[in-house]
Order: C-alpha cells, then structure tokens, then sequence
C-alpha cells in the first residue's frame, strides 16, 4: 500500500492486489470440470476496471482495514459483478456479444456453460467471506473480527446481490423495456441495479477495520447510495456518446432496445448535471471522515470523470 495521494498508483496496487485474491479463489482451469474452470477464469480475470473491489479496498482504509480480509471482501464483490454481466450478456437477457473488449462468455463458450459460470461465480463469492481469514489482533482501537460480523458481511452481501437489490433492479429494468418511466422510477430500478453491490462494496470494505457507530455507517451508506447512482448516470452518458472501443462492449444498446435511461428522461445535458449533482452530494456525505476517506473521495472523482 502507498502512502502518497497519487490515485493512479494506488489504484493499480489495489487492482493488482484483487486480481491476486480472484487468481487466488478461481478454480484452476486443468481441474475437472475444466471447461467450466477456464470459463469462469475467463469472464473474471484480466478485464475491467476493479471499481467496486477499488471501493471496498478504499473504505478498508478509512476504517483501517487491510491485509487479506479486506481483498476477500473486494474479491467476493468482484466476483458477484462478474457473474452479473455473464447473465446479463446472455440471449435471454440483453443479448449482447462483446464484453470488456473480447467476446461474451456464451459466445466464447456456449449458453450453458456461461450460466453455469454465473452460478458458480455466486457461490464462490460467498465461499470468499465464509473463508475469509480473522482479523488482526494487534491492540488498541475494538476490531471486528469474530463470526457475527463476518455473518452480516453474508448477509449484506446476500441481500445486495438478490430480489431486494441486483437480481431485482435487473427484472425491473426487463419490465421497462419499451416503457416510459418517471425519473424517481428510474432511480428506484437502478438503486437496486447497480447501486446495490456498489453500497455493498463500500461497506463490507469498511467492516473489515474499526467498529463504525450506526449514524458512521449511515454516512457512508449515504455516500455510496449518490456514487452508485451518479456511476449509472455516468454509463447511460457513455451508451448514448462514446464508441464500442472505448467502452469494450457494444454501445448504443440501450436506444437500440428502446430501454428507459437517464438520457432517454433527462438528455444528455441535463443527465450530466446530475451526475454532478450526485458526484457533489458524495463528497458533502464523506466531509466528517476527513483525510481518511482521500481514496473514496479521489473514486468518485473517477467514477464521474470517466469519459467527460
């Protein structure tokens, strides 16, 4: 870990540091069944930007996590967002054939195979928190470490990723397609969408270091509630402006499948005046963490500043 503000560094340590951890809990792709193994060491390693395991390995910081646990953290956050975009990939769902620059896992392998990947991607995020190692004993501030805490990391993580949060943004989002939503509607569907595992990576990061009090945790729910959104904001943006080369996966879908987006409601302009707005709220949230929240405040720069 770097001690200098220099995001870009910290950000390629940390990336480095969640692709050991997923390289680490991947099945090796020779052991049987081996086609399986290299397909869902396929669709997680060596793409992507890392932002949610980036947000977890940041939240550690301000709380003063670190090590192993919080990779674990970040590894099962990652893994649960791999498996999402290999189901969502699929004919039944968006349909799509080029993910993070290469072809989708149902095309590379076959439909089967890629929802059998997605299955098992599920179940070893959660095997990476129940395997996740103790935390450290050395003395001073009251560290969480014991099964209770590493209980509710489940069960955050659970409910992120099921009908309440992930998988039922995702049947909202099917729902809507050729519909006219309002913009609270569509903020509705997209808190569960994408800004479920977005809020679950924060928080599961910050639970591997120093007990928060409740209004603490709010806090930086509430921070992670505006990024999370202000994210989906951003990649509706980039849909509707930028190429299939710089987003690594078809752009323009969303218009070709006349699906609601904060671009269809808003338009361009106005959609990112309020990715602004939310990217603002953020930063106001993570004021009271002072200099320990330097990583996720240099994040949600990134998270808005992608492309624009």
């Amino acid at each position: 870990m770097i001690a200098s503000s220099d995001f870009q560094g910290w950000a390629r340590v940390n990336q480095a540091r969640v692709e050991t951890a997923l390289q680490k809990l991947l099945p090796a792709a020779h052991l049987a069944p081996a086609r399986l193994h290299e397909a869902m060491r396929y669709a997680v390693l060596g793409g992507g930007k890392r932002v949610r395991p980036l947000l977890a390995y940041a939240a550690g910081e301000l709380t003063g996590g670190g090590g192993e646990r919080v990779s674990a953290a970040a590894a099962a956050v990652e893994l649960i967002h791999a498996y999402s975009l290999v189901h969502d990939d699929l004919p039944c769902m968006d349909d799509d054939v080029l993910r993070r620059g290469k072809p989708t896992v149902h095309v590379q392998y076959d439909e089967a195979t890629a929802l059998l990947v997605g299955d098992s991607l599920q179940s070893l995020a959660f095997h990476a928190l129940a395997q996740m190692p103790p935390a450290s004993e050395a003395p001073g501030a009251e560290r969480i470490g014991d099964r209770a805490r590493q209980l509710e990391m489940v069960e955050l993580l659970a409910q992120a990723s099921g009908s309440r949060g992930m998988a039922g943004g995702q049947a909202i989002d099917l729902a809507s397609v050729g519909k006219t939503l309002e913009l609270p509607e569509l903020e509705f569907m997209h808190i569960h969408k994408t800004g479920a595992l977005i809020r679950a990576a924060v928080l599961l990061g910050a639970y591997c270091g120093e007990n928060l009090n409740r209004a603490e945790c709010d806090t930086l729910d509430h921070f992670a509630k505006n990024i999370g959104l202000a994210f989906q904001v951003v990649d509706d943006v980039l849909d509707a402006e930028a190429s299939t080369a710089t987003l690594g996966k078809t752009a323009g879908k969303d218009a070709q499948h006349n699906k609601p987006t904060y671009v269809s409601i808003l338009g361009v302009t106005r959609a990112k005046h309020l990715a602004e707005e939310l990217h603002s709220n953020a930063q106001q949230a993570l004021r009271p963490f002072g200099a320990k929240a330097l990583r996720l405040k240099q994040l949600a720069d990134f998270v808005v500043q992608r492309e624009f």
